[in-house]
Protein backbone atom coordinates (compact mmCIF):
# COMPACT_ATOMS: atom_id res chain seq x y z
CA UNK A 1 0.00 0.00 0.00
CA UNK A 2 2.99 2.37 0.38
CA UNK A 3 3.74 4.44 -2.71
CA UNK A 4 6.61 6.79 -3.57
CA UNK A 5 5.70 10.48 -3.80
CA UNK A 6 7.60 13.64 -4.69
CA UNK A 7 7.41 16.84 -2.62
CA UNK A 8 7.67 20.14 -4.48
CA UNK A 9 8.27 23.58 -2.97
CA UNK A 10 5.27 25.90 -3.29
CA UNK A 11 7.44 29.03 -3.60
CA UNK A 12 10.24 27.97 -5.96
CA UNK A 13 8.50 25.03 -7.65
CA UNK A 14 11.51 22.74 -7.28
CA UNK A 15 11.00 19.09 -6.50
CA UNK A 16 13.35 18.61 -3.55
CA UNK A 17 12.25 15.49 -1.68
CA UNK A 18 11.11 11.93 -2.39
CA UNK A 19 9.30 9.99 0.32
CA UNK A 20 6.65 7.30 0.77
CA UNK A 21 3.14 7.41 2.11
CA UNK A 22 0.38 4.99 2.95
CA UNK A 23 -2.55 5.59 0.58
CA UNK A 24 -5.01 3.96 2.96
CA UNK A 25 -4.30 6.27 5.91
CA UNK A 26 -3.52 9.43 3.84
CA UNK A 27 -5.77 9.48 0.76
CA UNK A 28 -5.30 13.23 0.16
CA UNK A 29 -2.19 15.17 -0.81
CA UNK A 30 0.47 15.63 1.87
CA UNK A 31 1.74 19.10 2.83
CA UNK A 32 4.89 19.42 4.96
CA UNK A 33 7.18 22.24 6.04
CA UNK A 34 10.60 21.28 4.63
CA UNK A 35 13.88 23.05 3.93
CA UNK A 36 14.29 24.50 0.42
CA UNK A 37 17.99 24.70 -0.53
CA UNK A 38 17.43 27.31 -3.24
CA UNK A 39 15.61 29.75 -0.94
CA UNK A 40 17.64 28.73 2.15
CA UNK A 41 14.60 28.60 4.40
CA UNK A 42 11.75 26.32 5.43
CA UNK A 43 8.78 26.46 3.07
CA UNK A 44 5.60 24.51 2.45
CA UNK A 45 6.13 21.44 0.23
CA UNK A 46 3.18 19.69 -1.41
CA UNK A 47 2.84 16.24 -2.91
CA UNK A 48 3.06 16.16 -6.72
CA UNK A 49 2.19 13.44 -9.18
Amino acid sequence: MRVNITLACTESGERNYITTKNKRTNPGRIELMKYCPRLRKHTLHRETK
